[in-house]
């Protein structure tokens, strides 16, 4: 536990420069905060918090050559104590509980104001889970309640896995090139294909691979 008088030390873990940079300024700005380092993968990222000992880590969702949600679940299994928040362009309604789940502490867009983004890393910091009002509505209901929200994505029937798998077919990917980037075998690949399929009721491949095209470019272009 650092002293008061210290600043907290902040990890960027993000593969967008322009992104990281704006990011930096802004909480290099603030007298309690400093960034202590700034990577752009999952490998990178577990180095950093080895060597730096960060007291908080900023991850984002797509990282380069991994996946964000696995990397938070890699740092939580080795350091358990280390806070997480997830800064990120995708959809929190899709990304926030899953992120939860893996063991962040709190979900921002990175659409989001200034202020709102210095007040989720100062709660975070502070021990506390940061969602957004509309986000903690639906968790705690889903969560005390039992309730599901129909507006929910039909997305949200996938796994974590087979999530990124259809973000990577998405972006144009082969099944080749996807399971060379995840370490994984194509046979593999083609039954997380076959799964995507049948929970999300498309008639062949043909049509999966389109409407992964059409969230991918919707998740670029925002609302």
């Amino acid at each position: 536990m650092r002293k008061t008088s210290e600043k907290s030390q902040i990890l960027i873990v993000d593969d967008h420069p322009l992104f990281c940079e704006g990011l930096r300024r802004m909480i290099d700005r603030h007298p309690s905060l400093k960034v202590c380092g700034q990577v752009p993968d999952a490998v990178s990222a577990m180095k950093a918090v080895a060597e730096l000992k960060p007291d908080l880590a900023l991850v984002d969702i797509s990282l380069e050559g991994s996946n964000g949600l696995d990397l938070i679940k890699s740092l939580k299994a080795k350091y358990e104590e280390i806070p997480i928040l997830v800064v990120s362009m995708h959809d929190e309604a899709l990304y926030a509980e899953r992120a939860l789940r893996a063991g962040a502490q709190g979900y921002v867009m990175k659409n989001k104001p200034i202020q709102i983004v210095r007040e989720a890393i100062f709660k975070v910091l502070s021990g506390d889970i940061f969602l957004s009002d509309k986000m903690s509505t639906s968790v705690l209901a889903k969560l005390l309640l039992g309730k599901k929200d129909d507006a929910v994505s039909p997305l949200e029937q996938l796994s974590d896995r087979e999530l990124e798998v259809f973000q990577m077919l998405g972006e144009g990917k082969s099944s080749r090139q996807v399971a060379e980037e995840l370490d994984l075998t194509i046979p593999t690949i083609h039954s997380f294909r076959n799964r995507i399929k049948e929970k999300l009721n498309y008639k062949n491949s043909t049509e999966l691979v389109l409407h992964a095209m059409q969230w991918v470019r919707e998740r670029v272009s925002g609302p």
